[in-house]
């Protein structure tokens, strides 16, 4: 799994940086000349989006860093931690601008759609320009994943306030630029929340979804294990699984514990993608305990 993650490098991000600031800037300005209030939200969208990129990095380059005596598992959550800020603050965004643009749409005001078009085509381009930038490493981590997200709802956005101007210069229609408002910040949130979702689970430290029966059954199969029990699994991040369980076996020596421990281990990370096994032979203690510890929720 982690050979497929893309390695992006810091020109890149400074790259996809630079491009949104200069666009938040320029729907800012495009905004206030029009009195589009779909070019304001997306210049506020924008200007998180750029906050957001320079978390990403500085996550993507805190997760390399090795293990220390305190971070025994490294820093690879510091991912997860900013595509957890990146999408709620998407989220509440998207709140705030379903409001405004509520009061709008029985309320709508007078735009430059001309103003408005131009500026919307520059940044759906520019926006489309970093989506490409950062679209591989999106694919496989979900720190990425959120701020590819946020540039992608931009330039979908773009996109409507572009088809919105051009309805308003050809029919005076004023309505549709609350209404663009209203579809591109619902679209963001419904985006959003799988990230939001998936990183709960992470960082809750919910165990990952895994075939447990199939598991149960391959370990049983091993000669020697009598009993799998009081099983944990938790994800460090999106593509890092820690398994852990308690084992009981035959009365034998070390050397054979050894040699059934490489077995599960070896069935572990190969067919069910574990990374880390941590393993409590027994003999007869904990016979009687269910798969997981809780019996409420055995396989």
């Amino acid at each position: 799994m982690h050979e497929h993650e893309e390695q992006l490098t810091g020109r890149r991000f400074l790259a996809v940086t630079l491009l949104n600031a200069t666009i938040t800037l320029l729907e800012f300005l495009g905004g206030l000349l029009s009195g589009s209030l779909s070019l304001l939200s997306d210049a506020a969208h924008n200007l998180g989006d750029s906050l957001s990129i320079i978390f990403s990095y500085g996550a993507h380059v805190l997760s390399k860093r090795k293990q220390t005596r305190v971070n025994t598992y490294g820093f690879k959550r510091a991912e997860i931690l900013s595509a957890l800020f990146n999408s709620l603050f998407l989220v509440i965004l998207s709140v705030l601008l379903l409001v405004e643009a509520g009061t709008r749409l029985f309320h709508p005001e007078k735009i430059a759609s001309g103003v408005m078009i131009w500026v919307a085509v520059i940044s759906a381009a520019a926006n489309l320009l970093s989506t490409v930038l950062l679209n591989r490493g999106a694919q496989h981590n979900l720190n990425l994943k959120a701020t590819y997200l946020h540039l992608l709802s931009d330039a979908l956005a773009s996109v409507g306030i572009i088809i919105g101007g051009l309805v308003i210069l050809a029919t005076g229609w004023y309505w549709i630029d609350p209404l663009i408002t209203i579809l591109v910040a619902v679209y963001i949130i419904y985006e959003s929340w799988p990230v939001i979702k998936k990183t709960v689970q992470i960082l809750m430290e919910c165990a990952p979804q895994m075939d447990y029966t199939g598991i149960n059954r391959d370990l049983l199969a091993i000669n020697g294990v009598k009993k799998v029990h009081h099983v944990h699994a938790l994800m460090v991040d999106e593509n890092s699984i820690v398994f852990s369980a308690h084992v009981n076996m035959n009365n034998m020596d070390l050397n054979e514990v050894q040699a059934i421990y490489a077995q599960i281990n070896q069935i572990l990370k190969t067919k069910y993608h574990v990374d880390h096994v941590t393993i409590q032979p027994e003999t007869t203690h904990g016979a009687d305990e269910s798969f997981f510890y809780d019996r409420d929720y055995d396989i």
